[in-house]
């Protein structure tokens, strides 16, 4: 059964069950790359009322993948990413706003390669069946903005990301409820 509104409270995130990809351009632009990244974890803290809302997501930045091992190498390596160094892409949020259309707005700091930026996700889905719920979001980034400044024209600027995210209610506030 889904409902409307999710219970405040503490929410762990299903990592397994949760997925973020990717879209970017290539080539100069000519070509459409698709990837993803795996969740290490995190946790969604729902507040009443919701704009106090928290999530603070980790995400495996070795576990990059376009399917191409060549780019994901290059992507890997020290030229890109450098995961050997930063295994971890954090976000962090910072704030949460409902607009005038009904959308949510979760604004927050992605740190990849060492480097933190401003980056706001807008939820396109949200989902609560019963202790579990179920989040899409979409951000866009710009690898600049973390020091990713190698490969111009060869590797896209910016990347367009989605977030599905699954999160169960902890155990302590599920028995509180």
């Amino acid at each position: 059964m889904t409902t409307a509104t999710p219970k405040p409270g503490r929410y762990a995130i299903d990592a397994p069950r949760s997925e973020i990809t990717f879209t970017t351009k290539h080539l100069f632009g000519l070509g459409t790359v698709r990837g993803s990244f795996r969740l290490r974890g995190g946790t969604v803290s729902l507040a009443e009322p919701l704009t106090g809302t928290r999530v603070d997501a980790v995400a495996d930045a070795t576990s990059f993948d376009t399917g191409n091992k060549n780019r994901d190498r290059q992507v890997h390596s020290k030229a890109l990413l450098d995961t050997e160094v930063y295994p971890d892409i954090v976000f962090a949020s910072t704030g949460a706003e409902l607009d005038g259309s009904g959308v949510w707005a979760l604004q927050g700091h992605l740190t990849a390669h060492g480097v933190r930026a401003p980056v706001t996700f807008t939820a396109t889905k949200a989902e609560v069946d019963g202790e579990e719920i179920t989040v899409e979001a979409t951000a866009t980034v710009d690898r600049y903005a973390h020091g990713v400044t190698k490969l111009k024209g060869m590797a896209g600027r910016r990347l367009v990301l989605v977030a599905a995210v699954r999160a169960r209610r902890s155990d302590e506030d599920a028995a509180q409820a």
